[in-house]
């Protein structure tokens, strides 16, 4: 009985419990600092991968709003630095106007130039076998590619016209004349309805190691 009730060695029972207590604190917290510095890193990461996206939807719409003009796009094209990309369009040449009777009084556009003056109803040929989702291991499931390029990073942007509603808008040329005339009773006033484009845009770090540092964006664009 006098064994049973000894309680010498108590004291080093306790301070096992307590360092055990101890190191598993200490384990969580440096558990939950790691996985917070993991997640900063993963949200910077991708932040910067989103305003290369965004960075890379501001030059698609100023393509876009070329609207299939040759000369223009030429010379855009000419004025991007895409660092040696030298294919700025990936639209598929069999690109083009429907046969159906209601398409046919549309002009026979081709290329990237029926997506963006031709509704969506009024496309054959187009890379729409795919839907809205861009593979950049595949040149024909997006319109447009391009480089993004910062002091230490280049992120490869695609672009991809999924649906296009018609509108009566027209390209901005400037003004005509000199100036503007006023307005008298005889004047009809033309309700504008915009072009409404829907982008898919895919932006991604070139660094081969650097693989899953991308964004994904849906645009509508209103032109």
């Amino acid at each position: 009985m006098n064994r049973i009730r000894n309680e010498h060695g108590i004291a080093l029972v306790m301070v096992l419990v307590l360092a055990a207590i101890s190191l598993s604190i200490m384990a969580a917290l440096i558990y939950m600092l790691v996985g917070g510095t993991k997640t900063s890193g993963i949200q910077k990461r991708y932040k910067t991968a989103l305003e290369a996206g965004v960075g890379g939807g501001e030059v698609s719409y100023q393509f876009i709003a070329l609207r299939g003009d040759a000369t223009n796009q030429t010379n855009f094209i000419t004025s991007l630095t895409n660092a040696g990309l030298t294919t700025f369009v990936r639209t598929l040449p069999t690109c083009q106007r429907s046969g159906v009777a209601a398409c046919l009084t549309y002009p026979a556009y081709t290329g990237l130039a029926a997506k963006l003056n031709l509704p969506t109803s009024c496309w054959t040929g187009c890379n729409t076998a795919s839907g809205i989702t861009i593979n950049p291991a595949d040149n024909t499931t997006y319109d447009m590619e391009f480089d993004i390029v910062g002091t230490t990073t280049t992120y490869r942007v695609y672009a991809k016209i999924v649906d296009t509603v018609e509108g009566n808008s027209a390209g901005d040329e400037g003004l005509i004349k000199g100036g503007v005339v006023s307005s008298n009773s005889g004047d009809v006033t033309v309700q504008s309805r915009p072009y409404l484009y829907t982008i898919e845009i895919d932006a991604e770090n070139q660094n081969p190691n650097n693989v899953d540092e991308r964004a994904k964006l849906s645009v509508l664009y209103q032109y």
